[in-house]
């Protein structure tokens, strides 16, 4: 089954994370974060079974996330309200995002995924 590969293709880290798939013959089903952002359902399910703060979801070194004062904001806000404002903004989650229906990872590290994805 192939793996869910939440991505940016503009992000370095995201194409890193496509290479490591391709040079490990990992089949991945490309999904494109920001024209296609994985809806707050989908998101609550992956933060559940990621095992992480709410918080690694978010791409903190991003524009958005500066703009919005997201830093301040996290700790008192809902984890509904959290849920609903990565879904409503790809660029606000942090990428790679992938999963296969069980495990998840949030990022790339290239140890996590061999441990992870091999």
């Amino acid at each position: 089954m192939a793996l869910t590969f939440y991505w940016y293709p503009k992000c370095g880290t995201c194409r890193k994370a496509k290479k490591w798939f391709d040079e490990h013959n990992v089949s991945i089903e490309e999904i494109h974060i920001v024209e296609q952002p994985p809806t707050k359902e989908t998101l609550k399910d992956l933060y559940e079974k990621s095992g992480l703060p709410l918080k690694k979801f978010f791409n903190t070194s991003g524009q958005k996330y500066r703009e919005l004062g997201l830093k301040d904001r996290i700790p008192t806000t809902s984890e509904d309200e959290l849920l609903a404002l990565l879904a409503s903004d790809g660029m606000l989650i942090k990428r790679p995002i992938v999963t296969n229906g069980q495990r998840v990872t949030v990022g790339f590290n290239e140890d996590a995924f061999a441990s992870t994805w091999q």
